[in-house]
């Protein structure tokens, strides 16, 4: 999981997981609670995905 995809290129990273923002990666504080929740939910959900899922080279897991 990163926020800012092009780094996690350059260093060789498999499997990429974007995330919101540098200073809330897995958040958004302008959400409600509610929201907020359900959008960090999504975002380990795919994250597990990403690990469950065979790669060759480099995938950008879209969310």
């Amino acid at each position: 999981m990163c926020t800012v995809v092009p780094i996690s290129l350059t260093v060789g990273a498999n499997r990429i997981v974007p995330t919101i923002a540098i200073p809330h990666p897995l958040g958004n504080p302008a959400l409600t609670p509610k929201d907020e929740y359900e959008l960090r939910y999504k975002l380990v959900e795919k994250a597990l995905e990403a690990l469950e899922t065979p790669v060759e080279g480099q995938k950008v897991f879209e969310v």
